[in-house]
């Protein structure tokens, strides 16, 4: 099986803030840094430093190069990344002395993305195949469906949410990766065992990855369904949590290990990610946990 990530890469311009700026309100910030991002770049980086093959796909800017040199040195395979005229996707982050973050979006080109790249992209994607997504790309709708033609189990991270994507067809979806908010907006509850309910009768041939923060995890199948609990440590930064979480889920469900391993390794992992500052350079190594 390989695995193919069409995704977004963003420059992540990150400001240290006390709070984080409300309406109407002028705040200085202690400290700047710039450093790859964007949901489809962290989830590639950290499916590679967990030890998997994946190819990334995506149109890059003139502003890209870095990105997709610290993509490459993660192992991440970028020999399919078109380059174009214009500016990547960038992000203004504010991370509070708490560690919590908030994200401003410019989707650059990630949002110049077409069926025909997708297709150029895909082109020797085989049926059974994973292809995993996210909401911050343009034409979903189109890939979702050389997906369907191709065969390809979708591995699906709905974020930022859009009601735009319950007009997706989403019964390709074999993995779903979703915050609480995410979940609540699209299964119907902001109780997670209600929403595993709804989620079951909604998709009962699907996997529900559902990430609660410092409150832990749950994975919800027709099989199974288990909580799982976060590491403690000191959050520094909750950026690339979550994909963190993702790519790891992933990268041990990819080398046949169990779905309760898998949920404690992506565990593990993204509690060294939050104890860190940066999105992608966050992520930790396989070894690391090892």
């Amino acid at each position: 099986m390989k695995l193919y990530n069409l995704g977004s890469v963003n420059v992540d311009c990150v400001y240290a803030v006390e709070h984080i700026v409300t309406a109407g309100e002028t705040l200085s910030s202690a400290d700047k840094q710039i450093f790859p991002g964007g949901k489809g770049l962290n989830q590639s980086v950290a499916l590679a430093r967990a030890g998997a093959k994946v190819l990334h796909g995506t149109l890059i800017g003139n502003d890209g190069a870095f990105l997709m040199e610290r993509m490459a040195a993660s192992g991440v395979e970028v020999s399919r990344i078109k380059r174009v005229d214009g500016s990547c996707g960038q992000a203004i982050i504010q991370v509070d002395r708490h560690g919590q973050n908030s994200i401003l979006l410019y989707p650059g080109t990630n949002h110049r993305i077409d069926r025909q790249y997708a297709e150029e992209f895909l082109v020797d994607a085989e049926a059974g195949d994973l292809l995993l997504l996210q909401n911050e790309i343009s034409a979903l709708g189109d890939i979702f469906a050389v997906a369907a033609e191709k065969r390809l189990p979708i591995a699906f991270n709905p974020s930022p949410f859009a009601e735009s994507l319950r007009r997706l067809p989403l019964q390709l979806v074999q993995w779903w990766f979703c915050n609480e908010l995410e979940g609540a907006a699209l299964f119907g509850s902001a109780d997670p065992k209600q929403m595993g309910e709804a989620f079951l009768r909604m998709y009962p041939d699907s996997h529900l990855i559902l990430t609660l923060g410092a409150d832990g995890s749950l994975f919800v199948s027709r099989e199974q369904t288990f909580f799982q609990p976060t590491y403690p440590t000191q959050a520094v930064d909750t950026t690339a949590a979550g994909d963190t979480f993702t790519g790891y889920f992933l990268a041990a469900i990819l080398q046949g290990k169990s779905c309760a391993y898998a949920m404690e390794r992506a565990a593990k992992a993204a509690s060294v990610t939050v104890s860190r500052k940066g999105a992608s350079d966050s992520i930790p190594y396989a070894r690391e946990l090892d």
